[in-house]
């Protein structure tokens, strides 16, 4: 598939003037350059993002699946204003507050309780969803356990030498090990719940959204857990655990996958940060040693 040659800024302006007439354009910022996509801001207010290898099909699926979201969701997530399929454009009003990732390190530790508490009530409803109901808007994706430890395996030796030394045996061990049981039922879930896509007020200290979808899809429960593990600590899976309502899911299973999930995703975070000179990432990665690899 082709790569879109993204026009920039003036892009930006052309796309808003023809799908928001008479809407005032002050100001176009670029705010993100991932993988899959390129995010400006427009008016501090409105974001609008471009695939770079746009696909029509599926950014009607992704609207179809941002308006799906928004009728179970108990937080809240984007709201498309418009789309432009042949440029891969989504636009949406910008949610309130600000990523957990840019708060204060102190912060997030003396509140990881209380988020991580409202996030497991979240999952509660996103894993309640019928699977059966979003087959036409997500992908199953269920990697077995093995390969999530064969790719960190392969992670690893980019990584290493960033990883404190006292460190590095816990992680090496864990690599060796074997893999906790595969068995489980699929759900709806985020499946990226890190703490760069939590939305928070900071004078509160409270979830305000969450935000980025595009990996949302057909899951093991445990990902996301494991997400807030590798982030927040123990004491935040504990508490979103806690919170988390199920009749179908045996919890102390959901807890061991959550913790292995949480080991393979910070070595491949780490390799994120490091390729994009991104310190955020770096800098959690390394914290987060202290308790996914103990010395």
């Amino acid at each position: 598939m082709a790569v879109h040659r993204h026009g920039g800024v003036a892009e930006v302006r052309g796309v808003v003037a023809a799908c928001m007439p008479g809407y005032r354009i002050d100001t176009v910022v670029p705010v993100g350059d991932g993988l899959d996509n390129l995010a400006y801001e427009v008016n501090g207010k409105l974001i609008v993002r471009f695939r770079k290898e746009p696909d029509p099909k599926q950014l009607d699926r992704e609207a179809g699946l941002l308006a799906a979201i928004a009728a179970v969701a108990p937080l809240p997530v984007p709201a498309p204003t418009f789309t432009v399929a042949e440029q891969g454009c989504l636009a949406y009003l910008k949610l309130p507050g600000t990523p957990l990732l840019d708060l204060p390190r102190l912060g997030r530790s003396e509140h990881a309780t209380s988020i991580a508490a409202t996030l497991g009530d979240f999952l509660t409803a996103l894993h309640a969803v019928p699977a059966g109901r979003m087959t036409d808007l997500v992908d199953i994706d269920d990697q077995a356990l093995a390969e999530w430890r064969r790719e960190a395996a392969a992670t690893y030796p980019t990584v290493a030498r960033h990883i404190p030394a006292a460190h590095r045996r816990a992680v090496e061990a864990f690599l060796d090990a074997p893999p906790p049981d595969d068995g489980h039922a699929l759900v709806f879930s985020h499946n990226d719940l890190g703490i760069e896509h939590i939305l928070i007020d900071p004078g509160t200290w409270t979830v305000t959204g969450i935000i980025d979808w595009s990996d949302a899809g057909l899951v093991d429960p445990a990902h996301d857990f494991g997400m807030l593990y590798r982030d927040l600590g123990p004491t935040a899976l504990r508490a979103a655990v806690s919170s988390y309502r199920t009749d179908t899911h045996d919890l102390a299973a959901l807890s061991e996958r959550a913790v292995f999930y949480a080991r393979c995703g910070v070595l491949e975070d780490m390799a994120y940060g490091i390729a994009t000179e991104r310190g955020h990432y770096l800098d959690k990665s390394l914290d987060a040693m202290e308790w996914l690899f103990p010395a």
